[in-house]
């Protein structure tokens, strides 16, 4: 018999992260089952936000990886359904209200100009004892990251402008230009709100805030 639980793999799910917003799959609302059978092999059917989303294969690995990390787990089958379609109400009322409140924080950067704008990326790249890897801020805020989000990182050295990079992200990912162009530019907000990219010539808003 297994002695293993489906709260005990969506625990260690709830490391796993988002990659277009800060919040975790789970709290996202992405998970839509998880069965584990008598030979502790565990099957997860998850959704995404969007259908386009360009890190699908790395956000598999990632969930693939923080199941396993539950002690007894062996084979882990993960499979991607789009009904039903994922929707706001899916999140839990904690993921809405963070939601909500970066909603609001995001109102004080100052509008990037993509015709001139070219992203630097500042941090570092921190590796942990588990193999993942973090980008720290120079506050020593730490983000999950994929491989993606890390080559668009390194990718944003100070002498592209966002066009171009929406061209290599493209390249990379091997999806259309116009597939990616959202996503890059969603990127490169999170990055710049995190502390992880600055705009030169461009004021530069306050770190995230946390109180009013």
């Amino acid at each position: 018999m297994s002695n293993i639980t489906s709260d005990a793999i969506r625990n260690s799910l709830k490391q796993c992260m988002d990659p277009e917003v800060p919040l975790n799959i789970v709290d996202m609302g992405l998970i839509y089952g998880i069965d584990v059978t008598p030979s502790n092999d565990v099957n997860i059917k998850m959704t995404m936000t969007t259908q386009g989303c360009p890190l699908h294969e790395t956000l598999v690995q990632d969930v693939t990886r923080y199941a396993k990390k539950v002690p007894g787990v062996n084979n882990v089958k993960v499979d991607i359904v789009w009904d039903p379609p994922w929707s706001m109400d899916k999140m839990s009322d904690e993921a809405k209200q963070t939601l909500k409140n970066m909603g609001t924080g995001m109102k004080t950067p100052a509008p990037i100009d993509y015709e001139i704008a070219l992203p630097q990326g500042v941090g570092k790249l921190i590796k942990q004892e588990d193999g993942s890897i973090v980008l720290a801020n120079e506050h020593e805020q730490g983000f999950m990251v994929n491989q993606a989000i890390i080559d668009f990182w390194k990718s944003c050295n100070g002498k592209r402008k966002i066009t171009e990079l929406v061209d290599l992200f493209a390249q990379q990912t091997g999806l259309q230009r116009k597939q990616v162009e959202k996503e890059v530019l969603q990127l490169i907000n999170q990055l710049r709100d995190g502390g992880l990219l600055i705009i030169p010539n461009q004021p530069e808003a306050p770190n995230v805030e946390f109180k009013k």
